[in-house]
C-alpha cells in the first residue's frame, strides 16, 4: 500500500474544502441561512475567513456547494444507476431509489436542508430556485422516468407520472421534516425504517397493474 507521501500543510490545504462544507452543512441545519455567518462556518472548521474566501465567493455559493456534495451528486449517481439498469424491475428500481433517498439524504444531516428551503424561500429566493432546479426538479425526473417506463411495459397501472411522483415524494418529504421537528420531542418515536417499509409496500401495491382477468 502506498503512503501518502504530501507534507502535513499540504494535506491539510486539500483538506479544507472538504471541511468548510461539514461545517457549513451542520451551521445551516442548526441555525438557517439568514443566521448562518461566514466567519462562523470559517471557525468551526479551524480556518480564517480569508481562507474560507479562497475556497468560496459568498454565502450564497458555499450553500450551492454544500447542496451538491451532499445532495446533487446522490441524484446524479442514481440517474447513472437507472440509465444502467435498462432491463430492471420498474418496481424495484422504484424501491431502490425511494429508499436510497431516504438512506443517502433523508436520514442524513443533509435532509435539514430541505427544511431550511421551506422555511427561508420567501426571504431567499435565488437559492429556493437553485434548490428547486437542482434538487426537486431533477428528483422528480427521476422517480417519473421509473414511473413512465413501467407504465409503458405494463408492470404498473396506468398512472399520471408526473401526479404519482409527488403523492409518491410527500411522504418521504414529511419524515424529513419531522425528523428534524418533532422527534427530540416526540415520545411516540416514529421508526423512520418501519415507515419506508410501510410505505413501499403501500405503493408497490398501490401502482402495480391488475392482474388479467381469469377466461371463464
Amino acid at each position: 500500500m502506498q503512503s501518502d507521501t504530501k507534507p502535513r500543510w499540504e494535506r491539510r490545504k486539500d483538506a479544507r474544502p472538504q471541511e468548510l462544507l461539514a461545517a457549513a452543512l451542520d451551521l445551516f441545519v442548526d441555525r438557517g441561512y439568514a443566521a448562518t455567518r461566514l466567519e462562523d462556518v470559517a471557525r468551526r472548521a479551524g480556518v480564517s475567513k480569508g481562507t474560507l474566501y479562497l475556497y468560496f465567493e459568498n454565502k450564497e455559493e458555499l450553500f450551492k456547494a454544500v447542496v451538491r456534495e451532499n445532495i446533487v451528486e446522490v441524484i446524479g449517481k442514481a440517474e447513472s444507476d437507472i440509465a444502467a439498469a435498462a432491463d430492471a424491475s420498474c418496481s424495484e428500481l422504484l424501491r431502490t431509489m425511494l429508499n436510497k433517498w431516504w438512506s443517502e439524504v433523508g436520514s442524513t444531516r443533509a435532509s435539514g436542508l430541505a427544511k431550511l428551503i421551506m422555511a427561508e424561500a420567501g426571504n431567499f429566493p435565488e437559492i429556493a430556485a437553485f434548490y428547486n432546479d437542482e434538487v426537486i426538479e431533477r428528483g422528480n425526473a427521476l422517480i417519473a422516468s421509473i414511473l413512465r417506463r413501467g407504465v409503458a411495459n405494463g408492470e404498473f397501472a396506468p398512472v399520471d407520472a408526473d401526479l404519482m411522483t409527488r403523492v409518491l415524494t410527500a411522504p418521504v418529504i414529511m419524515l424529513m421534516l419531522w425528523s428534524h421537528s418533532f422527534f427530540p420531542c416526540d415520545t411516540g418515536s416514529i421508526d423512520p425504517e418501519a415507515f419506508m417499509a410501510a410505505f413501499l409496500d403501500l405503493v408497490e401495491r398501490g401502482i402495480r397493474a391488475p392482474a388479467p382477468a381469469a377466461l371463464t
